[in-house]
Protein backbone atom coordinates (compact mmCIF):
# COMPACT_ATOMS: atom_id res chain seq x y z
CA UNK A 1 0.00 0.00 0.00
CA UNK A 2 1.42 3.30 -0.80
CA UNK A 3 2.03 6.02 1.44
CA UNK A 4 3.85 9.46 1.74
CA UNK A 5 4.83 11.99 4.99
CA UNK A 6 5.51 15.53 5.35
CA UNK A 7 9.35 14.07 5.04
CA UNK A 8 9.03 11.89 2.27
CA UNK A 9 6.97 13.85 -0.17
CA UNK A 10 8.90 14.69 -3.23
CA UNK A 11 6.82 17.92 -4.62
CA UNK A 12 6.01 21.31 -3.29
CA UNK A 13 8.27 23.68 -1.61
CA UNK A 14 8.72 27.07 0.57
CA UNK A 15 6.51 29.66 -0.76
CA UNK A 16 7.31 32.77 2.26
CA UNK A 17 4.09 32.58 4.07
CA UNK A 18 3.21 28.87 2.85
CA UNK A 19 5.31 25.21 3.20
CA UNK A 20 3.62 22.77 0.88
CA UNK A 21 4.92 19.25 0.94
CA UNK A 22 3.13 17.25 -1.06
CA UNK A 23 3.35 13.18 -3.33
CA UNK A 24 0.89 12.28 -5.49
CA UNK A 25 -0.73 8.62 -4.25
CA UNK A 26 -3.28 6.82 -6.94
CA UNK A 27 -4.67 9.48 -8.35
CA UNK A 28 -4.90 11.49 -5.38
CA UNK A 29 -2.68 14.37 -4.24
CA UNK A 30 -1.77 14.18 -0.49
CA UNK A 31 -0.36 17.86 0.49
CA UNK A 32 1.38 18.48 4.30
CA UNK A 33 0.72 22.32 4.42
CA UNK A 34 2.34 24.93 6.78
CA UNK A 35 0.74 28.39 7.00
CA UNK A 36 3.23 30.95 9.25
CA UNK A 37 0.34 33.82 8.52
CA UNK A 38 -2.89 33.71 8.00
CA UNK A 39 -3.95 33.30 4.20
CA UNK A 40 -7.14 34.47 2.95
CA UNK A 41 -7.39 32.20 -0.20
CA UNK A 42 -10.29 34.27 -1.77
CA UNK A 43 -8.38 36.08 -4.63
CA UNK A 44 -6.59 32.54 -5.81
CA UNK A 45 -10.01 31.84 -6.63
CA UNK A 46 -10.64 34.36 -8.93
CA UNK A 47 -11.82 33.18 -12.56
CA UNK A 48 -12.90 29.92 -11.32
CA UNK A 49 -16.47 29.15 -11.47
CA UNK A 50 -18.10 31.48 -8.72
CA UNK A 51 -14.93 32.68 -7.81
CA UNK A 52 -14.68 29.49 -5.48
CA UNK A 53 -12.73 25.85 -5.68
CA UNK A 54 -14.37 23.22 -7.97
CA UNK A 55 -12.34 20.36 -6.48
CA UNK A 56 -12.97 18.29 -3.68
CA UNK A 57 -10.86 17.97 -0.24
CA UNK A 58 -10.51 15.62 2.38
CA UNK A 59 -8.99 17.06 5.43
CA UNK A 60 -7.38 17.17 8.77
CA UNK A 61 -6.29 20.21 10.96
CA UNK A 62 -3.33 19.19 12.62
CA UNK A 63 -2.73 22.91 14.34
CA UNK A 64 -5.20 26.05 13.46
CA UNK A 65 -7.93 26.74 11.86
CA UNK A 66 -9.58 26.73 8.68
CA UNK A 67 -12.99 28.38 7.95
CA UNK A 68 -14.81 27.17 4.35
CA UNK A 69 -17.10 29.78 2.89
CA UNK A 70 -19.77 28.34 0.81
CA UNK A 71 -22.65 31.02 -0.90
CA UNK A 72 -25.46 30.57 2.01
CA UNK A 73 -22.78 29.87 4.95
CA UNK A 74 -19.48 29.32 6.80
CA UNK A 75 -18.08 25.88 8.39
CA UNK A 76 -15.20 26.48 11.58
CA UNK A 77 -12.60 23.34 11.39
CA UNK A 78 -10.27 23.80 14.06
CA UNK A 79 -7.71 21.51 15.56
CA UNK A 80 -8.30 18.50 15.52
CA UNK A 81 -11.38 18.70 13.38
CA UNK A 82 -11.36 16.34 9.93
CA UNK A 83 -13.53 17.87 7.41
CA UNK A 84 -14.82 16.70 3.48
CA UNK A 85 -15.71 19.04 1.01
CA UNK A 86 -17.03 18.51 -2.05
CA UNK A 87 -19.06 21.86 -2.86
CA UNK A 88 -17.74 25.30 -4.27
CA UNK A 89 -16.50 26.70 -1.47
CA UNK A 90 -13.46 29.77 -0.42
CA UNK A 91 -11.05 29.20 2.21
CA UNK A 92 -9.61 31.20 5.33
CA UNK A 93 -6.40 29.82 6.91
CA UNK A 94 -5.39 30.76 9.93
CA UNK A 95 -1.50 29.77 11.08
CA UNK A 96 -1.25 26.27 11.84
CA UNK A 97 -0.63 23.34 9.71
CA UNK A 98 -3.13 20.56 7.41
CA UNK A 99 -3.14 17.68 5.91
CA UNK A 100 -5.41 17.36 2.76
CA UNK A 101 -6.10 15.05 -0.19
CA UNK A 102 -8.07 15.36 -3.36
CA UNK A 103 -8.33 13.95 -7.07
CA UNK A 104 -5.22 15.21 -8.65
CA UNK A 105 -6.60 15.14 -12.27
CA UNK A 106 -9.56 17.04 -10.63
CA UNK A 107 -7.41 19.57 -8.86
CA UNK A 108 -5.16 20.40 -11.78
CA UNK A 109 -7.87 21.59 -14.20
CA UNK A 110 -8.50 24.45 -11.68
CA UNK A 111 -4.96 25.57 -11.75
Amino acid sequence: MPKVSRDTATQGGDFGPVVDRSDELEGYSVNFTTFHEDIDATPLMKGLPDDRCQCPHWGYVVKGSLTFRYADREEVFETGDAQIRDDQVQAKIDVGMRVYTRPTRQARSFL
